[in-house]
């Protein structure tokens, strides 16, 4: 039976109608994704980023050493936005972030191992949640190292960002805040077009073709019709290929060749609450 929590979830991803949403979910049997993907293939106008998901609590963390080299980006979950906005639990998951950038630890156990003030991390989180009745949990740890990093958090802890870049210099570092802005606002799928996984290629593509013949092109033009429409996912969902949102007359790797020849994001990661 779909219920209309479902319908409701899945109208508030996508954007799509009710009936839309209901029919998609009684066809792919209730799971959330291939539902997606069935509006899709139907020409549905789906959100491209998702974002009115129901989101989980928390505050991402992203932070730089001093010299620049190494960052970290942490997300700390708790279940309401009245202790997220706190201050302590902000101070909390900064701490968190300090002590993973200090140490560099190879997971999330073992960050949950480091001390904080001769505490581990482990029993700091048992008792915050003693104390607040909430559960907390450090659920996403990433750490980049590079010739220069420039981290970025995004609305109220909500979106943390690490872009590496090629170069370095004070003179780059606007820019890789700038593409930093960027990858917290189009959420990229990868760096390029070769950085995309083929699961993702081959889904694109079948949802090409399915909207080409929902659209009554002719069987042997469907094929083609979708490789066309997976150069426009590259350009819509690879950092390197997007068009620069301060200045749609050039791409990401444009306005970075243009501050310096051989200027170029080498990696990223971005972290979001409820993702």
């Amino acid at each position: 039976m779909i219920t209309a929590a479902a319908v409701n979830e899945l109208r508030k991803a996508t954007g799509a109608g009710m009936m839309d949403c209901k029919k998609a979910l009684q066809e792919t049997n209730g799971d959330m994704e291939q539902a997606i993907d069935f509006l899709r293939k139907k020409g549905a106008k789906v959100s491209a980023n998702r974002a009115d998901r129901e989101a989980a609590e928390g505050a991402v963390i992203a932070i730089a050493s001093s010299d620049k080299k190494t960052g970290v980006v942490i997300r700390l979950n708790c279940e309401t936005d009245f202790v997220a906005k706190n201050e302590d639990f902000i101070k909390f998951a900064n701490d968190i972030a300090a002590a993973a950038l200090n140490n560099k630890p190879s997971s999330i156990d073992a960050l949950k191992e480091l001390s904080i003030n001769s505490k581990s991390i482990n029993e700091l989180i048992l008792d915050y949640v003693g104390k607040i009745g909430e559960k907390i949990d450090v659920t996403t740890y990433d750490l980049v190292e590079g010739n220069l990093i420039v981290p970025y958090i995004h609305a109220g802890n909500k979106i943390g960002v690490l872009v590496a870049l090629s170069i370095t210099g004070s003179h780059v570092e606007e820019a890789g805040k700038d593409v930093a802005m960027q990858i917290a606002a189009m959420s990229p799928v990868a760096l390029d077009k070769g950085d995309v996984s083929q699961d993702i290629i081959a889904r694109e593509i079948e949802i090409g073709k399915a909207q080409a013949a929902a659209e009554g092109k002719p069987e042997a033009m469907l094929e083609k019709i979708a490789l066309g429409k997976l150069n426009k996912f590259y350009k819509d969902s690879t950092l390197l290929n997007q068009d620069f949102v301060k200045d749609s007359s050039k791409t990401i790797s444009q306005m970075l060749n243009d501050i310096e020849k051989g200027l170029t994001v080498t990696l990223f990661k971005r972290i979001q609450l409820g993702a």
